[in-house]
């Protein structure tokens, strides 16, 4: 019988985590939530050791809202709550906005849960979703794609000791051709950081004003084919 853990780092009432759920149905006998109780997006992989880490449970629904980060999420979980019988595989996701290229996978709360599994010899994926402010965003299709990519994952050759799967689905106009699964490598190029700099009470501070959905990319890696219509598939290595 399959166990799966499903966590994230949008908390455990965000709507990309009730996607993940939806689209994990069938895929395993038992399904067990373990998320963190507020957003945690965009802190790496920051893990609790100094203060006690607070839990809210939700037993009638396997749920549990963990008052600490993603990693602390997947550590709970392996080594508290699920600690008779460890999950066969870990799901992270559905994170709200991609998660791309070497820059984005070292700062994401969202692959951090799944590299924690992963650490523990736990085969794992992280799923995300791209986001253009240009186009309507329909969780129900977000749902339908990450089944499609961890279906076809889960059929494939498993992931060695040490590996998981970073997926990031596209965001396209409803009339594009339906996104296939597509293998390839992490975008080399940083992610393009700009700021603005502003006068505040006789100090300044300063305010992102990246542009996301403008960065560059070689025309091969995640980012591209992300991009492109295509769903991204890269295998990472711990």
């Amino acid at each position: 019988m399959r166990r799966l853990l499903l966590t994230n780092d949008d908390g455990i009432d965000a709507p990309g985590l009730a996607a993940l759920e939806k689209a994990c149905v069938g895929l395993a006998e038992e399904i067990i939530v373990v998320a963190p109780r507020d957003p945690a997006s965009q802190i790496g992989h920051r893990v609790t050791t100094h203060e006690p880490i607070g839990l809210t449970e939700h037993e009638t629904d396997r749920r549990y809202a963990v008052h600490g980060t993603p990693a602390d999420c997947v550590r709970v979980a392996l080594k508290a709550l699920l600690a008779d019988r460890p999950p066969d595989f870990v799901v992270s996701g559905i994170n709200y906005g991609g998660n791309l290229g070497r820059h984005d996978v070292y700062i994401s709360g969202t692959v951090a849960a799944a590299r924690e599994a992963a650490f523990h010899g736990i085969p794992a994926a992280a799923v995300s979703n791209f986001h253009r402010n240009d186009l309507p965003f329909s969780w129900d299709i977000s749902a339908a794609r990450a089944r499609f990519a961890l279906d076809t994952l889960l059929r494939e050759e498993p992931l060695a000791d040490g590996e998981l799967w970073n997926i990031n689905l596209p965001h396209v106009a409803p009339e594009s051709p339906a996104p296939q699964v597509r293998h390839c490598e992490l975008e080399r190029a940083p992610l393009e950081v700009a700021y603005e700099r502003e006068s505040n009470d006789g100090g300044h501070h300063f305010l992102y004003t990246g542009n996301y959905q403008a960065r560059g990319h070689d025309g091969i890696s995640d980012v591209a084919v992300c991009f492109g219509g295509d769903i991204a598939v890269t295998r990472l290595s711990l």
